[in-house]
């Protein structure tokens, strides 16, 4: 994905000067070509997240669109305050992105894994919070957000991740983009969590459980016609998310689900519960310990089916 969106992020600076990256000291070996090519849109701020959002929010506020950039927590949780007091509350048009989002960092340990930022991002006013599911929808949302009103959060996984769609899908914040069709359940999921959510609907499917899939590449402003629709037409919801269980896209859902007047639809969240992740290891063994791994998904799936079926939640 951090491939992906630089190479669009290029694209969208050679057509408006206006765009500008700042990086707080990281992204060699990816950020050198735009650098080079655009050394008047390029700031390396050095260590100092809250210096870089305070640079960007004063640079926005002159007319210009400003993405800061950094890994994990380091653009968002560190300089909170500043993203608050100094973007939000003034509606600037600074883009934060943040690469290596979940547990992409996990060799590095729990200073290093992004497991609340989007609780906490979607909590901010005006605050847009994008996380694209696969390379292709990275380079969309780098485009998108670009001229998105207001202050963005575009959280991205780290490099490697597979493709899901077999195209460019057509990309609108704000609106999920339906990846398969199912009847029996519904999973949502966000960002990086695609991929491990589709193999989990392939398993489904040579089951005999018939599972939509929905990439819900934007968390705030939720696709709330999405979810509804979900409620209505499947038999129950399932969110899927390499974040906290507590405030993100599946709080997001369940919030809309508890306030609908409809169909009750049951509703389960899979995402990391409650404490700090303690193990060490790659990204994927800690998913697995942390019951992110496929095979997780698609007994937690098959549970709430099942559940659905005894008429057990009816």
């Amino acid at each position: 994905m951090r491939t992906a969106f630089i190479k669009a992020l290029e694209e969208v600076a050679a057509q408006d000067p206006d765009v500008n990256l700042l990086t707080a000291d990281l992204g060699f070996g990816v950020f050198e070509p735009f650098a080079a090519r655009f050394p008047g849109q390029f700031l390396n701020v050095g260590v100092a997240e809250q210096n870089m959002t305070g640079v960007a929010a004063g640079m926005a506020l002159s007319g210009k669109i400003v993405f800061t950039y950094s890994i994990a927590n380091f653009p968002t949780l560190r300089c909170l305050e500043q993203i608050r007091n100094d973007v939000c509350y003034h509606q600037a048009s600074v883009k934060v992105v943040s690469v290596g989002a979940g547990l992409a960092y996990g060799a590095l340990g729990s200073s290093h894994h992004a497991l609340e930022d989007i609780a906490i991002m979607r909590a901010l006013p005006g605050m847009t919070v994008v996380a694209p599911g696969d390379p292709w929808e990275a380079a969309a949302a780098a485009r998108a957000v670009a001229y998105q009103d207001g202050p963005c959060y575009l959280r991205l996984g780290k490099a490697g991740e597979p493709r899901v769609h077999e195209r460019a899908p057509e990309f609108v914040i704000g609106k999920a983009i339906r990846v398969r069709e199912g009847s029996d359940l519904t999973l949502i999921s966000t960002g990086a969590m695609l991929h491990a959510a589709h193999q989990a609907v392939l398993k489904l499917k040579s089951q005999g459980i018939s599972a939509r899939l929905l990439s819900m590449h934007t968390v705030k402003p939720l696709d709330v016609e999405a979810v509804l629709q979900a409620a209505e037409e499947t038999a129950a919801v399932m969110t899927v998310e390499e974040h906290s269980a507590t405030g993100g896209l599946g709080g997001a859902v369940a919030e809309v689900l508890a306030q609908y007047a409809g169909r009750r639809a049951p509703l389960s969240i899979v995402g990391v519960r409650e404490g700090f992740c303690r193990g060490v290891g790659n990204q994927e063994h800690l998913r697995n310990q942390c019951g992110l791994g496929v095979e997780h998904i698609v007994a937690a799936a098959r549970k709430l089916v099942s559940l659905e079926t005894d008429g057990i939640l009816a």
